[in-house]
């Protein structure tokens, strides 16, 4: 495992007690530093098993996963390895600790025996990396659940790691929740360096990664960048899943014989390929 890899999963299974099969089977997936990777799948595809594995909450049943040179069966290194890969759960409510935001970001910090000194600072950024400075003295309570999310990330902040492993963060949240959510990490992979696992079933989310893998009972079936995966519709559907909305739209527009770009992803862009063609319609 070379410095810049991040996460090495190799030939990785796991088996819950007493299942038939197992929920995630011969996984193999290396994920770089800096990397923004979605990770799309039905549900119970195993996605949400991947997401455990990666952060040790789980051992691999068979396989082996190093997360920044650290192997997450080993007990000795669960600390670190929780140290250097945060994690976001799909519920917010369930991470808040404490009753004021600057000590929930505060909460991790404390059990890793940061002293007071230096954890006062990194606090302090962590909350102005997610704009939420202005709420340091709030209650969670009181926050919308997009803010609240953003808390959350605060906390894994603080601990400054190099991944961050988000497990459908924003399912919960309304649109202009799951914006804000999604911008605030997207800027942290770019301006830090910090390297996401994004477990979403938002396709437009997906569609903002630089890397996308798709798991289907268990095993990871395809893997590629937005504009690789996406188009291939029928495919994405016999999954079970869906593709961005323009997406389907430039592929019902092909069946129909329109010259069009079949890797659209963003109404952005089926607005550049409308006006490449609009002179095409007028000559006729």
């Amino acid at each position: 495992m070379d410095q810049q890899t991040r996460i090495q999963a190799d030939q990785v299974s796991y088996t819950y007690e007493e299942a038939a099969a197992p929920a995630l089977s011969k996984a193999s997936v290396t994920i770089r530093e800096g990397e923004f990777v979605a990770v799309l799948g039905h549900n119970g595809s195993g996605k949400s098993t991947l997401a455990k594995l990666l952060n040790a909450l789980y051992v691999p049943t068979e396989g082996k996963i190093l997360v920044c040179g650290f192997d997450t069966a080993q007990d000795s290194h669960v600390w670190e390895i929780r140290r250097r890969a945060g994690m976001i759960f799909q519920n917010p409510d369930n991470q808040i600790v404490a009753t004021i935001v600057k000590e929930d970001v505060a909460f991790g910090l404390e059990n890793l025996g940061v002293p007071t000194e230096e954890m006062i600072p990194r606090v302090e950024s962590a909350l102005a990396a997610v704009h939420m400075s202005r709420f340091a003295d709030s209650a969670p309570h009181m926050l919308s659940g997009g803010q609240k999310q953003r808390v959350a990330v605060a906390g894994i902040l603080a601990m400054e790691p190099s991944v961050l492993i988000a497990d459908e963060a924003t399912a919960m949240l309304d649109p202009s929740g799951r914006r804000e959510v999604l911008d605030t990490v997207r800027a942290l992979n770019r301006q830090k360096g910090i390297t996401v696992v994004w477990i979403t079933h938002f396709m437009e989310e997906a569609a903002e990664a630089d890397r996308i893998l798709v798991i289907s009972d268990g095993q990871i079936v395809s893997e590629g960048t937005p504009r690789e995966v996406f188009p291939h519709v029928d495919r994405m559907r016999e999954l079970h899943l869906d593709v961005p909305r323009m997406t389907a739209l430039a592929a019902d527009l092909r069946r129909e014989g329109m010259p069009i770009r079949e890797d659209v992803l963003t109404v952005e862009e089926m607005v550049k390929e409308v006006e490449r063609l609009c002179p095409l319609k007028s000559a006729t």
